[in-house]
């Protein structure tokens, strides 16, 4: 049985398309679908964010990503990324972390960045990617910590480009060591079953390209 109704489902997920060839006549069926199923936001590439506001004129959130996939920018490139997405339209920053920065215990410059994409964020929605294919469950915890002080509204999981995404047990980890911020689970959701799992042990968004799908093949 389910535990949850579409819209339910639906209004947590960021319906997302950041193939590196996707065109942007995709990017516009993408929309249609989010506003016919009424999505949280679609997620897109930096490149298209103006042309996607326009079209989406209001109906849907525009989210893109920053530092994406790799996270090996410099603080200043992150910043500027991310005021000319918003300078663009984007209405939601997803920014990937300075992985090296971690496995170093380089903890201060980690959120130094964090903040100061914040800032440039100018109010804007900030989700901060961590990557958790990559980490201990200890780096885990430390992120948990770090984004929690550092303004940022959501901490997220995973990119869908490194190998692995987003998997039960982090889910449950987040939930048991943040504080104050939301949680946005991304790449691993195979099934309407397992994004219901992901809401019941705390995500609040899903990054998904296909639960969409997944919703009309179960019905």
């Amino acid at each position: 049985m389910r535990k949850y109704t579409d819209n339910e489902i639906l209004s947590r997920v960021d319906h997302t398309l950041l193939r590196v060839d996707a065109t942007f006549n995709e990017v516009k069926a993408l929309i249609d679908e989010a506003i016919e199923n009424n999505t949280a936001s679609v997620c897109i590439a930096p490149s298209m964010v103006e042309r996607a506001k326009e079209y989406a004129d209001g109906k849907v959130a525009i989210c893109t990503v920053i530092g994406f996939p790799n996270g090996y920018n410099t603080k200043l490139a992150k910043v500027f990324e991310t005021a000319d997405a918003v300078e663009n339209g984007a209405d939601e920053i997803d920014m990937v972390i300075n992985i090296s920065d971690l496995k170093e215990k380089n903890y201060d410059a980690i959120s130094s960045e964090i903040k100061a994409v914040r800032m440039a964020c100018e109010g804007k929605i900030l989700k901060v990617i961590i990557e958790t294919c990559l980490l201990t469950d200890e780096e885990k915890i430390k992120m948990c910590e770090i984004v929690s002080e550092s303004g940022a509204d959501y901490i997220k999981t995973s990119t869908g480009f490194s190998k692995g995404g987003a998997t039960f047990a982090d889910i449950k980890l987040f939930r048991e060591h943040v504080k104050g911020i939301k949680i946005k689970a991304a790449g691993g959701i195979k099934s309407v079953g397992d994004a219901e799992e992901f809401i019941t042990f705390g995500a609040d968004r899903l990054g998904t390209s296909s639960l969409i799908k997944y919703i009309r093949e179960e019905k």
